[in-house]
C-alpha cells in the first residue's frame, strides 16, 4: 500500500509539498478550505507572481535576514535554479529580469498556479476541500488530521498553512493554532514586507507616488538599507514597492527609531542640482519662490518642500541667497519620513515569526517533538527580503517536507 500523507494548507509550499510526496509513490490528500488553490500565489508580484530568485544558495541565504542557517539544507537541494526547471519542466516560460527577479514569460501569476494544479492532477493527489481543525497524535506519532468534513489517517501531516498576513487569502493563523497544540513554540508575529506609518507627512502628501526615487533608511541614525526605485504616500504613511523592501531591514521597533530618508533627484549629485536650480531661477526670476519649483517637483509637493526649506514662499526668486539654496538642496537629497511604526501583520504581504526552527529538523522539516509531523512555508519563522525569495523558501521546505513525508518508515500503512 502507498503511504498516506495529508497536506494541509494549499498555498505555494503546500502544492509544492503534495507534489514532492506524490512523485515518491505516496498516496497525498491536500486539505485546503478555499475555492481556489494558490489564492495568496495568484496576488504576489501585482499579479505576475516572482516566482524565485536566480541566484546561488550564498545569496539565497544573504537574503534571509532571521534563521537563514535554518535553511541550508533545503535550499542546498533545491535551489532557484532547481525552482526555474522545476517550473520549466511544468511548462512555464520563465524569464529573469533585474535583481534576478524570475517571473513568468506571460506575467500572468495564473499559469504557476495553473501548472502546480495540473501537476496534482496528474500525480491524483486528491484535493479536499475542508478545514483542519486538530491533529490526532498518539504516542508522539501523528496519525491523522480531523477537519470539518471527515477524518483523514495518515502516516505523515505537512502543516502549510501560511503566515497571518493578507487573511482573506486563508492565511489565519490556524496552522500556528495546530502547532500549538502539538507541543510547538510559536513565535512573536510581526509584518515583514509592509507598509509604514508615519508622523502625519503621508496623510499630507496623500495619493503621491514617487518614481526614480533613492530611499536610505536610519536605524538610530546608523545607515542600514539603500535602494532605488518607486514609493507611494498614503493617508496613514508610506507605501510602495520600495518602503516595503525596506521594512524588512527594520525589525526593531520596540527598542530603535527608524527615519527614512529620500533623495527626490537621485540622477543629480549637490553640484548638478544646483546648478540646474539655477537654471530654473533664471527662468523664474521674478516669481515668487513657491511658484518657482513646478519644473522640478510634483504639484503636490510643492508646499511641503517649501515649508520644510524655511524660505518665505512669497519671497522673490531674484533675492534667493546661496545660503538658501543651499537649504532647499538638502531637503531634495535628503527629504526626511519619521516612522512611527510598521502597518498591522494583516497588511503585510509576509509573515515574520512563526514555528520556532530549534523543533523543526532542517534536513527533512519533521517536528522534533512530534514524529511524522512536517512543516514548510511561511508558518516557519523564516522571512526573506523582496525578490523571489519568500517564494523559494515555500518551494525549498515543500520539496523538503514533501519528500521525507513520503520517505519516513513510520506509519506506511496507516
Amino acid at each position: 500500500m502507498s503511504k498516506k500523507i495529508v497536506i494541509v494548507g494549499g498555498g505555494a509550499a503546500g502544492m509544492m509539498a503534495a507534489i514532492s510526496a506524490a512523485e515518491k509513490s505516496a498516496a497525498v490528500t491536500l486539505l485546503e478550505p478555499n475555492e481556489r488553490l494558490g489564492k495568496k500565489l495568484n496576488i504576489t508580484g501585482k499579479g505576475r507572481c516572482n516566482v524565485t530568485n536566480n541566484a546561488d544558495l550564498q545569496t539565497l541565504l544573504a537574503n534571509v535576514p532571521k534563521n537563514g542557517k535554518f535553511l541550508y539544507s533545503a535550499f542546498s537541494r533545491f535551489d532557484g535554479r532547481d525552482a526555474m526547471a522545476f517550473f520549466e519542466r511544468l511548462g512555464v516560460p520563465l524569464k529573469t529580469e533585474r535583481g534576478n527577479r524570475v517571473f513568468p514569460v506571460s506575467d500572468r501569476s495564473f499559469d504557476v498556479s495553473a501548472a502546480l494544479e495540473r501537476r496534482l492532477k496528474t500525480l491524483k493527489v486528491r484535493l479536499l476541500r475542508d478545514r483542519a481543525l486538530s491533529l490526532d497524535i498518539a504516542d508522539g506519532m501523528v496519525t491523522g488530521v480531523r477537519g470539518e468534513q471527515g477524518s483523514y489517517p495518515a502516516g505523515a501531516v505537512v502543516l502549510a498553512t501560511g503566515g497571518v498576513s493578507y487573511p482573506a487569502t486563508g492565511s489565519t493563523g490556524e496552522g500556528h493554532r495546530l502547532a500549538r497544540e502539538a507541543g510547538h513554540t510559536v513565535t512573536p508575529l510581526q509584518g515583514s514586507l509592509v507598509p509604514l506609518r508615519d508622523f502625519g507627512v503621508g496623510r499630507d502628501l496623500q495619493g503621491l507616488s514617487l518614481r526614480n526615487v533613492a530611499l536610505t533608511v536610519f536605524e538610530n541614525d546608523k545607515k542600514i538599507y539603500m535602494d532605488f526605485g518607486e514609493l507611494l504616500f498614503t493617508h496613514f504613511g508610506v507605501s510602495g514597492p520600495l518602503v516595503l523592501s525596506a521594512s524588512a531591514h527594520m525589525r526593531h521597533f520596540d527598542k530603535k527609531a527608524y527615519r527614512l530618508e529620500i533623495d527626490l533627484k537621485p540622477a543629480l549629485d549637490e553640484g548638478q542640482l544646483d546648478k540646474r536650480l539655477l537654471s530654473d531661477f533664471a527662468k523664474y526670476a521674478n516669481h515668487d519662490f513657491a511658484n518657482a519649483l513646478n519644473d522640478l517637483l510634483p504639484q503636490k509637493l510643492i508646499p511641503t518642500v517649501v515649508a520644510w526649506s524655511e524660505i518665505p514662499p512669497h519671497q522673490k526668486v531674484h533675492d534667493l541667497t546661496r545660503e538658501q539654496r543651499q537649504g532647499l538642496i538638502r531637503i531634495l537629497k535628503h527629504f526626511p519620513v519619521v516612522i512611527a511604526g510598521p502597518c498591522p501583520v494583516t497588511d503585510a504581504i509576509v509573515t515574520s515569526g512563526g514555528v520556532k526552527v530549534s523543533e523543526i529538523n532542517p534536513t527533512t522539516m519533521e517536528s522534533k517533538i512530534v514524529k511524522g509531523l512536517y512543516f514548510a512555508g511561511e508558518l516557519i519563522d523564516v522571512d526573506a527580503y523582496t525578490g523571489g525569495f519568500n517564494l523559494q523558501i515555500a518551494w525549498a521546505t515543500g520539496h523538503a517536507a514533501g519528500q521525507a513525508a513520503a520517505e519516513c518508515n513510520q506509519g506506511d500503512e496507516n
